[in-house]
């Protein structure tokens, strides 16, 4: 890459490569850093922890260039994305689809309902499993809790009732950024793009329980969202080296309040138009099913104009067209009638 993209960070050509490692310095009010960095165990099955589901969406994900340059943008800030868009444009699949290229790990998806909160977000402390265990070991008839010199067994370390959350383990201090995808966020509870705020500005939180503990328990080892993993958490207090790559995506459901659009980058998710659809059936399927499967083309985008269709309907249909069955042509239509059934109408 050459001239004017040299820039461009992320490609969004679904290629790995190692382009995070040319991201410049963050401006002076997004650095971070200062603690300990710590590497959590991400995987060793090839793909970086990934699931087989996710790979193939980074890897058949085709960014078009404002999307590919508003995502520059953000890496080079350091802010969180904001992508906005009708369901099935793809707006998930981009977050995995930074995660692949620039091999920044399996991607941390926090999935958000009204009942989410930041404190969900950031960790959970099991008292109540905690309180039953040390019950369990003042009992007389636990002679296993005891040591070989028949003194009683110290009681667990609190961070084995410590589990990070998504966003919690996003702000680890890790060397390279990891992937948080906040999915619909539009889906919260009013208060909580609010509480995110200075989280995202200020990249740390503490953890309330571990810094009432004694100077002996300075350093705690505590549990992370994706894996068996522990890390160490000194004086309760988790701070991120490198900002995480904060994907936030939205179903245009409702308006967010103007302090938290500023601290994010925003992106609308278009509609793809031809060449894109035909870009992704032939990255998904291979481009004989392109060939095999212009009607049904031409049949998504016609009936695209009377209602919201995503682009995994369109997949589906060519795939059922394309998998080497041979259905009735009047089966072949009514299946087709309920594969590309608008999600919704217009006016609705």
């Amino acid at each position: 890459m050459t001239g004017d993209e040299d820039w461009l960070i992320y490609r969004g050509a679904g290629e790995p490569h190692d382009g995070i490692d040319r991201l410049p310095p963050p401006p002076r009010w997004r650095e971070f850093g200062g603690l300990p960095l710590v590497e959590p165990r991400l995987g060793t099955d090839g793909s970086g922890g990934r699931k087989l589901g996710e790979q193939e969406r980074a890897t058949t994900y085709r960014a078009d260039n404002e999307v590919t340059e508003i995502v520059n943008a953000a890496l080079y800030l350091r802010r969180p994305l904001l992508v906005t868009g009708k369901p099935g444009t793809g707006k998930s699949t981009l977050a995995y689809s930074i995660a692949h290229e620039l091999k920044l790990g399996p991607v941390l998806r926090w999935p958000i309902t009204s009942r989410s909160t930041l404190e969900n977000g950031l960790y959970r402390y099991d008292a109540v499993g905690r309180l039953q265990d040390a019950g369990l070991r003042q009992g007389s008839a636990r002679p296993l809790l005891r040591t070989g010199s028949g003194e009683p067994a110290a009681p667990p370390s609190i961070g084995r009732y410590i589990r990070l959350g998504k966003l919690g383990t996003a702000l680890l201090p890790q060397e390279r950024p990891r992937v948080l995808l906040i999915d619909e966020i539009d889906k919260s509870d009013v208060d909580l793009p609010n509480d995110l705020l200075n989280v995202f500005e200020e990249g740390e939180f503490e953890i309330p329980e571990l810094t009432r503990l004694p100077d002996d328990q300075a350093t705690v080892e505590v549990m992370i969202a994706d894996g068996t993993d522990r890390v160490p958490i000194q004086r309760g207090r988790v701070r991120c080296n490198a900002f995480p790559v904060v994907v936030l995506t939205s179903n245009g459901e409702r308006d967010f309040p103007p302090a938290f659009l500023r601290r994010c980058l925003r992106v609308d998710i278009r509609t793809p138009n031809r060449q894109q659809l035909t870009d992704i059936v032939a990255a998904h399927l291979g481009p004989e099913a392109v060939t095999a499967s212009e009607d049904v083309i031409d049949r998504f985008l016609e009936d695209r104009r009377g209602g919201d269709l995503a682009n995994d309907q369109l997949l589906n249909a060519i795939y059922l067209a394309a998998s080497g069955g041979r259905p009735p042509e009047e089966t072949r239509a009514r299946l087709l009638d309920a594969l590309l059934r608008p999600l919704s109408q217009p006016g609705q």
